[in-house]
């Protein structure tokens, strides 16, 4: 598949106001703990919308198997999500139809 076909997995939640700073942080642990492991196969981004409550996570695995499910930090990370949502997750499929110097550079965690 050419990297212009590349599907991705696209989700997009709200968090409760007093959840939404602890579930910043683990997405963090989580990014923290890909760029000491730097997983092959992996393209993994996530965004907290400026309501301060969305976020949005942009994920594409090439091959079958999921780094992911073998994250500590992912599990914990979604071990209480349910309790810091507002709302179900909406996720969604996409194909990527472009991208220009999309992200910070490979190895980068704010």
């Amino acid at each position: 598949m050419s990297r212009a076909q590349a599907t991705a997995v696209v989700v997009r939640y709200r968090t409760t106001p007093e959840a939404a700073e602890r579930n910043q942080h683990l997405v963090r642990q989580v990014f923290a703990e890909l760029n000491r492991e730097r997983p092959d196969g992996l393209r993994y981004a996530a965004f907290r919308l400026v309501d301060g409550v969305s976020f949005v996570h942009v994920v594409s695995v090439e091959g079958d198997a999921d780094p992911l499910t073998r994250s500590a930090a992912f599990a914990e990370f979604q071990r209480e999500l349910p309790d810091r949502l507002a709302g179900p997750p909406v996720p969604s499929l996409a194909t990527l139809v472009g991208s220009y110097r999309f992200g910070a550079p490979a190895g980068y965690c704010h």
